[in-house]
């Protein structure tokens, strides 16, 4: 099992479910990165969060994300920090 700290928050209207992961997942094909988000996306509908699956990751000093389009901008405005101070759950996946 894998354990996750989230930031299960209310932007926008919207739920958002921003899980920071490991550096190394920016080198991971399009395919595997896909997959790993539609694992966390399943495993977070299990657990009772309501709301979108999105990744963040660090890259040297910044962070790369992948998130729905009309999300974009919030989330180049989203500093690391913003992150990880936003964190406010834990994440258990089987």
């Amino acid at each position: 099992m894998s354990t996750f700290q989230v930031a299960h928050i209310r932007e926008q209207g919207q739920d958002m479910i921003i899980i920071p992961l490991d550096s190394g997942f920016n080198h991971k094909s399009s395919a595997e990165q896909n997959q790993i988000i539609a694992e966390l996306q399943a495993c977070a509908s299990s657990a009772g969060l309501a709301g979108t699956v999105v990744a963040v990751w660090r890259v040297g000093s910044s962070h790369k994300f992948i998130a729905p389009r009309q999300w974009q901008e919030f989330f180049k405005s989203f500093s690391w920090n913003d992150i990880v101070r936003n964190v406010n759950k834990d994440l258990t996946c089987g």
